[in-house]
């Protein structure tokens, strides 16, 4: 039997990308399946392709509810306004010696080895959320949830929010569930000691019109890590807490 593990993502930054290019880094306001599954992986020490683990949670659910801060206004408690899109500016590849055999790695090339069209400097642009707290309602193989939850909590490799510099400020690991219900209960509890409220929640699958506020389609659900990443497609369905 399947069971539900619950993590808690909270930092001063996160960044779940989707669709980016090189020069622009874009990120959903929202955890990703590929952004979870990669964190998980990472937390196993699991390398490379991994297509049979990537395989088993291809059909498993991913629910994710957003926490946003609480202020009280006229003595009633309300959500503060989401802080904005953080954009960080890179230049990449600049100040390099090409002739050293070391620093010449870090210079952008093209595919073919070589030196970039118009020189090795690039400039990106990278989006970040900032102040987010999210809880993730993860369906796992009920055989592998004891081997990832003590990952979560002595990783093997570093795990963080989307990119490397989002480093979770709180344990992400927070338990094992039979029912997603329960872990999403809980989930409840530890945003009210936050004293954070319910924002909104992405559930899978395409809900009945009235139910759902967005249904959409995401490239996110990873069928092969390593160099040639692949994914493949979900429905979602996002509901503005009332």
């Amino acid at each position: 039997m399947n069971k539900y593990i619950l993590l808690w993502f909270e930092a001063p930054l996160q960044s779940w990308g989707f669709d980016s290019k090189f020069g622009r880094r874009d990120t959903l306001a929202f955890p990703t399946k590929s952004g979870v599954l990669g964190l998980v992986c990472s937390a196993l020490g699991a390398g490379g392709a991994q297509r049979g683990l990537l395989a088993e949670f291809t059909p498993l659910r991913q629910t994710a509810i957003s926490f946003a801060r609480s202020k009280q206004k006229e003595g009633e408690v309300a959500k503060q306004d989401r802080e904005p899109l953080l954009r960080d500016f890179h230049m990449v590849g600049a100040g390099y010696d090409d002739k050293d055999p070391w620093a010449s790695l870090l210079i952008p090339k093209t595919s073919e080895g070589k030196k970039a069209v118009g020189g090795g400097t690039k400039m990106t642009y990278r989006y970040y959320l900032q102040d987010a707290a999210f809880a993730v309602a993860l369906e796992v193989p009920g055989d592998k949830a004891e081997s990832i939850a003590v990952a979560l909590q002595n990783p093997a490799w570093d795990i963080y929010l989307g990119r490397k510099n989002c480093v979770p400020t709180d344990f992400v690991y927070r338990g094992i569930f039979d029912q997603e219900t329960t872990a999403l209960e809980k989930a409840g509890t530890i945003a009210e000691e936050k004293q954070r409220i319910e924002d909104f929640r992405v559930v899978q699958g395409a809900l009945d019109e009235g139910e759902a506020d967005e249904v959409f389609t995401l490239n996110d659900v990873p069928v092969q890590f390593g160099e040639d990443k692949r994914y493949r497609d979900r429905q979602v369905s996002l509901i503005y807490a009332r």
